[in-house]
Order: structure tokens, then C-alpha cells, then sequence
């Protein structure tokens, strides 16, 4: 992936309330966790183990009551591009080494070393989440 060489050389991680095993692939074309009217056309990874942390905090507290958060070790299949929602389009620079792919991503490895979010955090970004979507927030899709 010489195209990627001077965004990021990772080691990358994406967080999810999916329960995946080591060769598993993740595919673009499910709905968002923000958004649940939305299919994706990419899948969301980073080079920060607690950023994926906090997605796969999210996407289980947006879930059904029983899902769990789950952080995996990644890794990039083909290009990938800084993520418009959180970088330049959006705010400057890229410091959340956000990434999206259209490619496929190989599930390496679960990791269970993360930052957890406290009860209170996460109802402050529950408050947070309801806002976007009243607002009509768009997802750079």
C-alpha cells in the first residue's frame, strides 16, 4: 500500500459491538452506528488503540441492551484516505489518525487492553450523539 505510506503505518485498530474472530473480514456496506438510515461505503479504523475503544464503546451503548464493545488489531487489505467526518473537511489535520477504507480489513486479533469509559462519560456522549442526529448532522459518506 504505497499509496498509504505517508498517512499512517499504523498499527491500526477498529472498535464495534460485532464479536469477530482473527480472519475475519470487515466489509463496507452496513449501516452506521450514527445513523442508522445511512449504509456505509467505508470501514472506519484508526492507529489509536482508545479511539477504537471509544467507537466500540459507542456502537455497543447505540446497540441493543446486550451488546458488548470489542477493539480489534486491523489491517488495511488495500488504500485508504484520511476520515473526511473528523479531519480536514471537518477540523484540521488528522490528530485522531482516523482512516476509512473501501477495501476490506482482516481482523488480526482481539485487544482487551483499552481505556474504558466511565458511566458519566458515556452518558455525555449519548447527550452528545442525540444532538447530531436532531440536527441533521451530516456523515461524509
Amino acid at each position: 500500500m504505497s499509496g498509504n505510506a505517508s498517512l499512517d503505518d499504523g498499527p491500526f485498530f477498529h472498535g464495534t459491538r460485532a464479536n469477530l474472530a482473527a480472519g475475519d473480514r470487515l466489509v463496507a456496506g452496513h449501516r452506521s452506528n450514527y445513523r442508522r438510515e445511512v449504509i456505509m461505503n467505508h470501514v472506519y479504523f484508526t492507529a489509536l488503540r482508545d479511539g477504537a475503544g471509544l467507537a466500540a464503546e459507542i456502537a455497543a451503548m447505540l446497540g441493543p441492551a446486550e451488546a458488548e464493545p470489542h477493539v480489534y488489531l486491523v489491517e488495511p487489505t488495500g488504500d485508504f484516505e484520511n476520515d473526511p467526518n473528523v479531519t480536514d473537511k471537518k477540523f484540521p489535520g488528522n490528530p485522531t489518525r482516523s482512516y476509512r477504507t473501501s477495501a476490506p480489513m482482516i481482523v488480526v486479533e482481539e485487544i482487551t487492553e483499552w481505556t474504558r469509559l466511565t458511566p458519566e462519560a458515556l452518558e455525555s456522549w449519548r447527550v452528545r450523539l442525540a444532538a447530531l442526529r436532531e440536527s441533521d448532522a451530516e456523515i461524509i459518506n
